[in-house]
Protein backbone atom coordinates (compact mmCIF):
# COMPACT_ATOMS: atom_id res chain seq x y z
CA UNK A 1 0.00 0.00 0.00
CA UNK A 2 2.79 2.40 0.96
CA UNK A 3 4.69 1.58 -2.18
CA UNK A 4 1.59 2.15 -4.34
CA UNK A 5 0.84 5.49 -2.61
CA UNK A 6 4.43 6.66 -3.15
CA UNK A 7 4.30 5.72 -6.80
CA UNK A 8 1.07 7.66 -7.34
CA UNK A 9 2.58 10.76 -5.67
CA UNK A 10 5.72 10.50 -7.79
CA UNK A 11 3.68 10.20 -10.99
CA UNK A 12 1.60 13.22 -10.05
CA UNK A 13 4.74 15.22 -9.38
CA UNK A 14 6.17 14.30 -12.77
CA UNK A 15 2.93 15.31 -14.51
CA UNK A 16 2.85 18.63 -12.68
CA UNK A 17 6.44 19.36 -13.64
CA UNK A 18 5.69 18.51 -17.27
CA UNK A 19 2.75 20.92 -17.28
CA UNK A 20 4.93 23.73 -15.95
CA UNK A 21 7.71 23.08 -18.47
CA UNK A 22 5.43 22.58 -21.49
CA UNK A 23 5.34 25.50 -23.92
CA UNK A 24 2.10 27.50 -23.87
CA UNK A 25 -0.49 26.57 -26.46
CA UNK A 26 -0.59 29.23 -29.17
CA UNK A 27 -3.82 31.14 -29.62
CA UNK A 28 -5.68 30.36 -32.85
CA UNK A 29 -4.47 32.50 -35.77
CA UNK A 30 -6.88 35.26 -36.75
CA UNK A 31 -6.85 36.32 -40.35
CA UNK A 32 -6.65 40.03 -40.97
CA UNK A 33 -9.66 41.57 -42.70
CA UNK A 34 -9.21 41.58 -46.44
CA UNK A 35 -10.65 43.02 -49.62
CA UNK A 36 -11.72 39.57 -50.82
CA UNK A 37 -15.36 40.64 -50.91
CA UNK A 38 -14.47 43.54 -53.21
CA UNK A 39 -12.71 41.83 -56.12
CA UNK A 40 -14.59 43.58 -58.93
CA UNK A 41 -16.62 46.78 -59.17
CA UNK A 42 -20.20 46.06 -58.07
CA UNK A 43 -22.48 45.50 -61.07
CA UNK A 44 -25.28 48.08 -61.33
CA UNK A 45 -28.85 46.90 -61.92
CA UNK A 46 -30.18 46.27 -65.42
CA UNK A 47 -31.28 49.21 -67.56
CA UNK A 48 -35.00 48.60 -67.08
CA UNK A 49 -34.60 48.53 -63.31
CA UNK A 50 -32.67 51.81 -63.38
CA UNK A 51 -35.34 53.40 -65.59
CA UNK A 52 -37.85 52.52 -62.88
CA UNK A 53 -35.53 53.97 -60.23
CA UNK A 54 -35.20 57.21 -62.21
CA UNK A 55 -38.97 57.53 -62.39
CA UNK A 56 -39.03 57.55 -58.59
CA UNK A 57 -36.48 60.34 -58.17
CA UNK A 58 -37.34 63.92 -57.36
CA UNK A 59 -36.64 66.28 -60.26
CA UNK A 60 -35.55 69.72 -59.13
CA UNK A 61 -32.95 72.45 -59.73
CA UNK A 62 -29.54 72.00 -58.04
CA UNK A 63 -29.26 73.03 -54.38
CA UNK A 64 -26.94 75.85 -53.34
CA UNK A 65 -23.24 75.06 -52.92
CA UNK A 66 -23.16 77.18 -49.76
CA UNK A 67 -21.26 75.33 -47.04
CA UNK A 68 -19.80 72.70 -49.36
CA UNK A 69 -16.27 71.35 -49.08
CA UNK A 70 -14.78 67.94 -49.82
CA UNK A 71 -13.91 67.76 -46.13
CA UNK A 72 -17.63 67.41 -45.43
CA UNK A 73 -17.30 63.92 -47.04
CA UNK A 74 -14.45 62.29 -45.05
CA UNK A 75 -12.33 60.05 -47.30
CA UNK A 76 -10.28 57.98 -47.85
CA UNK A 77 -10.96 56.04 -44.66
CA UNK A 78 -9.14 52.91 -43.47
CA UNK A 79 -10.95 49.78 -44.64
CA UNK A 80 -8.67 47.09 -43.17
CA UNK A 81 -5.12 47.12 -41.80
CA UNK A 82 -3.19 49.90 -43.51
CA UNK A 83 -5.46 49.83 -46.57
CA UNK A 84 -7.65 52.85 -47.16
CA UNK A 85 -10.50 53.06 -49.64
CA UNK A 86 -8.32 54.27 -52.50
CA UNK A 87 -5.89 51.37 -52.13
CA UNK A 88 -8.72 48.84 -51.93
CA UNK A 89 -10.16 50.12 -55.22
CA UNK A 90 -6.71 50.17 -56.87
CA UNK A 91 -6.22 46.53 -55.86
CA UNK A 92 -9.76 45.57 -56.88
CA UNK A 93 -9.80 47.23 -60.29
CA UNK A 94 -6.19 46.60 -61.31
CA UNK A 95 -4.36 43.69 -62.88
CA UNK A 96 -1.32 42.04 -61.23
CA UNK A 97 -1.28 44.71 -58.54
CA UNK A 98 1.57 44.56 -56.01
CA UNK A 99 1.26 46.43 -52.71
CA UNK A 100 3.95 47.40 -50.20
CA UNK A 101 3.73 46.98 -46.42
CA UNK A 102 1.69 50.19 -46.20
CA UNK A 103 -0.82 48.81 -48.75
CA UNK A 104 0.31 51.25 -51.46
CA UNK A 105 0.10 49.96 -55.03
CA UNK A 106 3.67 49.87 -56.33
CA UNK A 107 3.10 47.88 -59.52
CA UNK A 108 0.26 46.80 -61.75
CA UNK A 109 -1.89 48.02 -64.61
CA UNK A 110 -5.33 49.60 -64.71
CA UNK A 111 -7.92 49.85 -67.46
CA UNK A 112 -9.84 53.13 -67.51
CA UNK A 113 -13.28 52.47 -69.03
CA UNK A 114 -14.14 56.16 -69.31
CA UNK A 115 -11.57 56.76 -72.06
CA UNK A 116 -10.52 53.21 -73.06
CA UNK A 117 -6.95 53.61 -71.79
CA UNK A 118 -4.62 51.23 -69.98
CA UNK A 119 -2.37 52.79 -67.33
CA UNK A 120 0.89 51.34 -66.05
CA UNK A 121 1.26 53.32 -62.83
CA UNK A 122 -1.01 54.02 -59.86
CA UNK A 123 0.10 57.65 -60.03
CA UNK A 124 -1.86 57.95 -63.28
CA UNK A 125 -5.03 56.57 -61.69
CA UNK A 126 -7.74 58.48 -59.83
CA UNK A 127 -10.57 56.90 -57.87
CA UNK A 128 -13.70 58.48 -59.27
CA UNK A 129 -16.93 58.90 -57.36
CA UNK A 130 -19.55 57.91 -59.93
CA UNK A 131 -21.84 60.57 -58.46
CA UNK A 132 -19.33 63.29 -57.49
CA UNK A 133 -19.33 64.66 -53.98
CA UNK A 134 -20.26 68.18 -55.08
CA UNK A 135 -23.07 66.85 -57.28
CA UNK A 136 -24.38 64.84 -54.34
CA UNK A 137 -24.30 68.00 -52.22
CA UNK A 138 -26.42 69.84 -54.81
CA UNK A 139 -28.76 66.84 -54.95
CA UNK A 140 -29.57 66.47 -51.26
CA UNK A 141 -26.38 65.51 -49.41
CA UNK A 142 -26.31 69.05 -48.01
CA UNK A 143 -28.87 67.84 -45.47
CA UNK A 144 -27.05 64.62 -44.52
CA UNK A 145 -25.09 63.83 -41.39
CA UNK A 146 -21.32 63.60 -41.65
CA UNK A 147 -21.51 59.84 -41.09
CA UNK A 148 -23.82 59.40 -44.07
CA UNK A 149 -21.58 61.56 -46.27
CA UNK A 150 -18.58 59.48 -45.15
CA UNK A 151 -20.39 56.26 -46.07
CA UNK A 152 -21.27 57.71 -49.48
CA UNK A 153 -17.69 58.81 -50.17
CA UNK A 154 -16.24 55.38 -49.29
CA UNK A 155 -18.97 53.07 -50.60
CA UNK A 156 -17.36 49.81 -51.78
CA UNK A 157 -20.60 47.83 -51.79
CA UNK A 158 -22.34 49.74 -54.59
CA UNK A 159 -21.27 51.05 -58.04
CA UNK A 160 -19.92 54.33 -56.73
CA UNK A 161 -16.10 54.04 -56.86
CA UNK A 162 -14.06 53.33 -60.00
CA UNK A 163 -10.36 53.39 -60.88
CA UNK A 164 -10.04 55.60 -63.98
CA UNK A 165 -7.43 57.74 -65.65
CA UNK A 166 -6.60 60.92 -63.77
CA UNK A 167 -7.20 62.90 -66.96
CA UNK A 168 -10.76 61.59 -67.44
CA UNK A 169 -11.63 62.06 -63.78
CA UNK A 170 -10.45 65.66 -63.81
CA UNK A 171 -12.24 66.32 -67.08
CA UNK A 172 -15.45 65.04 -65.49
CA UNK A 173 -15.05 67.07 -62.31
CA UNK A 174 -18.42 67.37 -60.55
CA UNK A 175 -20.49 67.44 -63.72
CA UNK A 176 -23.67 65.44 -64.28
CA UNK A 177 -24.15 63.26 -67.39
CA UNK A 178 -25.84 66.06 -69.35
CA UNK A 179 -22.67 68.13 -68.83
CA UNK A 180 -20.07 65.35 -69.19
CA UNK A 181 -20.22 61.73 -70.25
CA UNK A 182 -17.42 59.24 -70.91
CA UNK A 183 -15.61 59.73 -74.25
CA UNK A 184 -15.80 55.94 -74.58
CA UNK A 185 -19.44 55.62 -75.61
CA UNK A 186 -19.27 51.83 -75.25
CA UNK A 187 -19.30 52.52 -71.50
CA UNK A 188 -22.42 54.70 -71.53
CA UNK A 189 -24.70 51.80 -70.64
CA UNK A 190 -22.76 50.89 -67.48
CA UNK A 191 -22.18 54.54 -66.60
CA UNK A 192 -25.85 55.52 -66.76
CA UNK A 193 -26.93 52.40 -64.88
CA UNK A 194 -24.43 53.09 -62.10
CA UNK A 195 -25.22 56.83 -61.90
CA UNK A 196 -28.98 56.32 -61.83
CA UNK A 197 -28.76 53.54 -59.25
CA UNK A 198 -26.57 55.55 -56.89
CA UNK A 199 -28.92 58.52 -57.14
CA UNK A 200 -31.83 56.23 -56.29
CA UNK A 201 -30.03 54.31 -53.56
CA UNK A 202 -29.16 57.52 -51.72
CA UNK A 203 -32.47 59.26 -52.54
CA UNK A 204 -30.71 62.10 -54.35
CA UNK A 205 -32.53 64.37 -56.78
CA UNK A 206 -31.85 64.88 -60.48
CA UNK A 207 -32.28 67.85 -62.78
CA UNK A 208 -34.51 67.51 -65.84
CA UNK A 209 -31.58 67.67 -68.32
CA UNK A 210 -29.70 65.12 -66.20
CA UNK A 211 -32.65 62.70 -66.27
CA UNK A 212 -33.14 63.09 -70.01
CA UNK A 213 -29.46 62.39 -70.71
CA UNK A 214 -29.49 59.33 -68.45
CA UNK A 215 -32.51 57.93 -70.32
CA UNK A 216 -30.72 58.48 -73.63
CA UNK A 217 -27.62 56.75 -72.30
CA UNK A 218 -29.69 53.85 -70.96
CA UNK A 219 -31.03 53.39 -74.49
CA UNK A 220 -27.52 52.31 -75.54
CA UNK A 221 -28.04 49.18 -73.39
CA UNK A 222 -30.69 47.89 -75.79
Amino acid sequence: MITSRVRRRAAAAVLGLAAVMAPPVAAPAVSAPSASSHRVPPEPPAADAVRTELDGLKVEPPHSMTGYSRARFPHWIKQYGECDTREVVLSRDGSAVTQDSMCRAVAGSWYSPYDDKTLDSASKVDIDHMVPLANAWRSGADTWTTDRRKAFANDLDNPQLYAVSASSNRSKGDQSPDQWSPPNQDYWCTYSRAWGHIKSLYALSVTQPEKEKLIAMLDTCD
